[in-house]
């Protein structure tokens, strides 16, 4: 592996009441919120994604952390899902996390009870304060679908940024490098819960399509579901414009956590 100085280019040098009491704050009742991803597999989701080595990635968020913003305290993660990073992270930094779906957010409370969770959409929240670091990891950003829902998204993420605060997004894959026609399968097996998960990957002009099909089996019997995800493809010019716009210095590392890159934006503003 070369060294990480080798492998990184500089794009730009531009410069429900229950819950909250429960500690997850709504941020957003706009009628223009995104619709939630993981509507029925949100429950399993920790078990679909047990190939996910948290510890290395977390390793790999503090070396980008200590590199570009080495005094950094605080940090936001959007799209936090069920907490696995911000259990991490939260050794390190004054964390709180931002989701859109209520039952992952509803399983990173019961993780991490005390850190502050809200719930809201990555285009158009407003949390009234800044960090030193917001992360979006595990290609969350391509929930956003549109290049204007992209730039909204990094422009709002910039907005919760101290100066010379941080910006870690890790990207979906672009129109280039997505594969289409292709079938994948997945498999969970733990003693009380067996999930075989397929899903096969297709286009609709930018926007990537995964026609997921779960079946499910407990001591209680076996179930069938599917699911659809929709996810934008966008090219790394649409990143570094989308990054350019939000006044943010960028750099683009080209492995990032696990070999989908990273994008880099320190606030200049």
């Amino acid at each position: 592996m070369p060294p990480r100085g080798e492998r990184r280019l500089v794009l730009s040098r531009r410069n429900d009441p229950k819950q909250v009491r429960r500690n997850v704050n709504n941020t957003n009742t706009s009628p223009l919120m995104s619709t939630p991803s993981y509507t029925q597999s949100a429950r399993l989701y920790d078990a679909l994604y047990h190939f996910k080595n948290y510890s290395d990635e977390h390793a790999k968020l503090r070396a980008f952390i200590q590199e570009f913003n080495s005094h950094a305290n605080t940090l936001l993660d959007v799209a936090c899902g069920t907490g696995k990073h911000l259990e991490l992270l939260s050794q390190h930094y004054q964390v709180e996390g931002l989701d859109l779906n209520a039952e992952l957010l509803e399983s990173a409370r019961q993780r991490c009870p005390h850190i502050p969770l809200h719930r809201g959409d990555m285009m158009e929240f407003e949390l009234g304060h800044t960090f030193d670091v917001v992360t979006c990891l595990f290609s969350s950003i391509g929930f956003v679908k549109t290049v204007d829902g992209l730039e909204r998204a990094v422009a709002c993420m910039a907005r919760h940024l101290n100066h010379g605060g941080l910006l870690l997004v890790e990207p979906w894959f672009s129109p280039e490098t997505f594969w289409t026609r292709r079938i994948v399968a997945n498999y969970a097996n733990e003693p009380e819960l067996k999930i075989v998960w397929m899903y096969t990957s297709e286009t609709e002009g930018q926007i990537s399509v995964l026609d997921s099909h779960f079946l499910v089996g407990t001591p209680g019997g076996i179930t069938h579901f599917t699911e659809r995800h929709e996810l934008g493809l966008f090219t790394q010019h649409e990143y570094q414009e989308a990054f350019q716009k939000a006044h943010l210095e960028t750099h683009y590392d080209v492995k990032g956590l696990m070999g989908r890159g990273m994008y880099i934006g320190v606030s200049r503003k």
